[in-house]
Order: structure tokens, then sequence, then C-alpha cells
């Protein structure tokens, strides 16, 4: 399917969270889950930064061009009324290791207003049903050591250990004219 075809598709669903205690606020509220767009990237910059990622607007503006115009990347954004409250970013790609294509979640947030409130589960079903229409069957994901709340969210999908991931920043490479 074309990007711009994507981007009208219906992939719009209104979620009523399900069995949550009486006392939360968006039990009452209900969110929606729809493409992310240009527009939302005021929004998104302000998830990356409760994520951890100092991020200015103009800064996740210039990310999402580049992302919306990749049709190897999905992003959904949850919103209650017109307010974007969480964020799924995913990425398809081969692999060296298998035949078939794989998946992975770059990124997933939820306001802390709004956490514990099946927004994440949501923000994930929405995800893995975009993967399973691009016949991906594996997807992976990595998340920071000390965010333990996130690894039992993740296990209570089904999601489980598989690796370690080890990392390095590169100085940038200067271009000479």
């Amino acid at each position: 399917m074309s990007r711009g075809h994507r981007k009208n598709a219906t992939v719009e669903t209104l979620c009523a969270p399900r069995s949550q205690p009486a006392q939360l606020p968006l039990q009452k509220n209900k969110f929606r889950i729809r493409y992310a767009k240009l527009s939302d990237a005021p929004a998104l910059a302000a998830l990356m930064c409760e994520l951890g990622y100092k991020t200015t607007s103009d800064e996740m503006r210039t990310r999402l061009r580049s992302i919306l115009d990749d049709a190897r990347y999905s992003t959904f954004v949850a919103e209650i009324g017109n307010h974007v409250c969480g964020m799924i970013g995913t990425l398809t790609h081969a692999s060296h290791e298998h035949n078939d294509l794989s998946g992975k979640i770059i990124a997933l947030v939820v306001s802390k207003k709004q956490r514990r409130g099946s927004i994440g589960r949501a923000l994930i079903a929405a995800g893995e049903e975009d993967f399973a229409r691009r016949n991906v069957t594996r997807v992976t994901l990595t998340t920071r050591f000390e965010r333990k709340a996130a690894h039992e969210f993740y296990e209570a999908l089904g999601y489980s250990k598989t690796g370690f991931r080890v990392a390095k920043n590169l100085p940038p490479v200067s271009v000479h004219p």
C-alpha cells in the first residue's frame, strides 16, 4: 500500500478501555489510534522528552518528514479528544539472520498522565496488526535496563528477553566540499 493511501486508510479505531479500576480518569474517556501526521510533531517531541530524549518540535518535524515518507516505517498516535497522549513507531526491515521480514518497535511512549489505562496495549496492538499486514512474524524492541515497569509490560504482552544490546556513539563524519 502506498504511503499516500496509508495516510487515508481507516486505521482509526475507538478504544474503550476494558476492566479498569473505577478511579482511573481514562475509564470515562475513549481514545483512538490513528496514523501520525506532521502536525503531531510538537506533541511527539513532548512525549520523547518524557522518555528522556530532549527533542524540540523542529527536530521532531525534521525526523517525521523522513519517517513519514519512508514506507518501511509506521507511526501511530493515541489521542483523547484532539490531544495526542501516546505513540508507537515501527520499522519493517530485511535481516541477515532470517529469510522473512522482521519488525522492530523503535519507540513506544504513553504520557505519564495516561499510563496504565490500556493505551500502551492498544498502540502495541496497532503496531502488531500493521506488522501482520506486512507479513512480519518476528518483532523485536529494546528498552533501557532501568525501565523495569516497561520490561514487565512487554513480558505481559508475550515478549521475551532474547539478547543483550550494546551501543557505541560514533563521532560525526565531516564532509568536505
